[in-house]
C-alpha cells in the first residue's frame, strides 16, 4: 500500500480558526482596510442623510395632520403619512441589505376590503407596518445621527493625531504657559506640553490606536441599526398569518371555483350528454316496439331488430353514464376513505402501475377534509413516479400524530423533480398550502426523489 502523505495538523477539537492565538489581533488588524467597514461607513452617512429627511418630513406630516385633526383633511392626511412612512421605509431596507447584508422581507400589503375612498382610509390607519416604519424613524434617527457625528469627529481626532509629529516638525507652533515661558508645542493636556518627539510620537500612536478602534464603533452603531431594522421594519409573525390567510383563502376560492367548474364541465359534455342519448334511443325503441303489439300496424323483424339495438345501445350509454358519475363522485370523495385514510392509502398502492411499499402509522384519524387532501396528494405522487421517474419501485409512508400527519414517497428514479410555476407539484404545494401545510421536494439529478407532504390533523 502506499503510505499517505503526512499533511497539517488539525487544530485542537472545538477550536476554530477565529479562536486560534493570534487570530484576534489579526482581525482587529484588518478591520479599518475591509470592505465591510467602508460598507458599514457608507450605510452610516447615507442611513444618517435618509433618517434626517425622514425625520422632518414625519414630524411635519405629523404636525399638520394634528393640526388639522378638527377638519376632514388631518385624518386622511394622517393616513397618507403612515403609507409614506411605509414606502420611505422600503429605502432603508433596500441600504440595509445591500451594506449590511440584513435582508429584511418587505412586510404584506394590507389591502382595503372593497374598492372606495373610506375603505383605503382604514387599510391606511391600520397598517401596522406603517406605523411600525414612523416607529423606525424615530428611533433609528438619532443613533445615525449621533453616531455618525461621532465618526466624523473621532475620525478627524484621530488622523490629526497621527500626524501629529509631522506638523509639529513643521509648524513648530508655540504655547505659553501662565508664567509666560514658551513651549514648543501645538498640544497640551492641563499644563502638560506634547513638545519632545517622545511625546509627539506617544500621540502618533495614540492616534493610530484610534485608527483601529473607530471602526469597532462604528460596527456598533450598525449593529443597533441592524437590530432596529430587523425589528421594526420586517413583517411580524401576526402580520405574516394574516397575509398568509388571506392568500390561502384566496387559493381556497380559486380551487373551490375551478372544481365547481370542471364538474359543472363534466355533467354537461359528459354524463348529461350520454343521459340524453339514452333517453332519445329509448324513445326510438318506445316507437318501434309500439306497433308490435295488439292493436298496432304491425312491426317487421327489421324494425323489431333495430329495437334491440337500440336498447342495447342505451343500456351501455347508461352503463357509461353510471361509471362517470361513479368517477365523478370519486374525485370529489372517494369511497376508500370511509374505513379511513390507511385503508384508502392501501387501494392507491394496489392501482399503482409501480410496485408500493407501504407503512402507515396514523396513530390519530385526522379530519375528513385532511384525508381527502392526503389521498388525492399521494394520487399524484404516485402517477407522477409512474409517469416521470423511470423508477422501478416506490415507498409510501405515511405517519401521524396528534398535530401533523406526515406523508412520504420516496421513488428510485432519475431524479430531476422540482417546483415549477402551474405544474403537477406547484398544484399540489398550493392545495397543501391551503391547509397550513407545507410540501417539500429533495429530487437530485440521478436520483432518487422524495416528496414529503406535512399537513395538520384538523382543519
Amino acid at each position: 500500500m502506499t503510505p499517505m502523505a503526512a499533511g497539517p495538523p488539525d487544530p485542537a477539537p472545538g477550536r476554530s480558526d477565529a479562536t486560534m492565538p493570534g487570530s484576534g489581533l489579526r482581525a482587529f488588524l484588518r478591520t479599518p482596510f475591509t470592505a465591510r467597514t467602508w460598507r458599514e461607513h457608507l450605510y452610516l452617512a447615507i442611513a444618517a442623510a435618509l433618517g434626517l429627511a425622514g425625520f422632518i418630513a414625519l414630524a411635519i406630516l405629523l404636525y399638520v395632520s394634528l393640526l388639522l385633526s378638527i377638519t376632514l383633511i388631518g385624518i386622511p392626511l394622517l393616513a397618507l403619512t403612515v403609507l409614506a412612512a411605509r414606502e420611505w421605509a422600503g429605502l432603508h431596507r433596500l441600504v440595509a441589505g445591500r451594506l449590511l447584508e440584513e435582508h429584511v422581507p418587505t412586510p404584506g400589503r394590507r389591502r382595503p376590503r372593497s374598492p372606495g375612498f373610506f375603505s383605503w382610509l382604514g387599510a391606511g390607519l391600520t397598517d401596522v407596518a406603517g406605523w411600525r416604519s414612523m416607529a423606525y424613524i424615530v428611533a433609528s434617527f438619532p443613533v445615525v445621527i449621533v453616531g455618525l457625528w461621532a465618526a466624523i469627529v473621532a475620525w478627524a481626532g484621530a488622523l490629526a493625531l497621527l500626524a501629529y509629529p509631522i506638523m509639529w516638525h513643521v509648524f513648530e507652533p508655540t504655547n505659553t504657559d501662565a508664567n509666560g515661558v514658551a513651549h514648543h508645542s501645538g498640544l497640551q493636556f492641563g499644563e502638560f506640553y506634547i513638545d519632545t518627539w517622545p511625546r509627539a510620537l506617544a500621540v502618533s500612536v495614540a492616534g493610530l490606536v484610534g485608527v483601529f478602534l473607530i471602526p469597532w464603533f462604528v460596527r456598533g452603531v450598525t449593529t443597533v441599526e441592524g437590530l432596529l431594522v430587523r425589528g421594526l421594519l420586517g413583517p411580524t409573525r401576526l402580520s405574516e398569518r394574516v397575509v398568509d390567510l388571506e392568500a390561502t383563502r384566496a387559493q381556497a376560492v380559486d380551487a373551490s371555483a375551478a372544481t365547481l367548474r370542471r364538474i359543472e364541465r363534466d355533467l354537461h359534455d359528459g354524463t348529461q350528454a350520454r343521459l340524453v342519448a339514452l333517453a332519445m334511443q329509448l324513445d326510438m325503441a318506445k316507437e318501434k316496439l309500439a306497433g308490435a303489439g295488439p292493436g298496432g300496424t304491425g312491426a317487421d323483424e327489421a324494425d323489431l331488430v333495430r329495437a334491440r339495438d337500440l336498447v342495447d345501445t342505451a343500456h351501455r350509454n347508461a352503463t357509461e353514464a353510471i361509471v362517470e358519475l361513479r368517477d365523478m363522485t370519486r374525485t370529489i370523495h372517494p369511497p376508500a376513505l370511509d374505513r379511513g385514510l390507511d385503508a384508502a392509502l392501501a387501494t392507491l398502492a394496489a392501482r399503482s402501475a409501480l410496485p408500493v411499499s407501504l407503512r402507515t402509522e396514523i396513530a390519530v384519524r385526522p379530519s375528513p377534509a385532511i384525508e381527502t387532501i392526503a389521498y388525492f396528494c399521494v394520487a399524484e405522487l404516485l402517477t407522477n413516479a409512474a409517469k416521470h421517474s423511470r423508477a422501478r419501485s416506490v415507498t409510501l409512508e405515511a405517519t401521524g400524530g396528534r398535530a401533523s400527519l406526515w406523508l412520504r414517497v420516496s421513488d428510485d428514479g432519475i431524479g430531476g423533480a422540482h417546483l415549477v410555476a402551474g405544474g403537477g407539484l406547484d398544484g399540489l404545494a398550493g392545495r397543501v398550502h391551503i391547509v397550513d401545510g407545507q410540501l417539500h421536494v429533495v429530487s437530485p439529478a440521478g436520483g432518487p426523489t422524495t416528496v414529503t407532504v406535512e399537513l395538520p390533523t384538523g382543519a
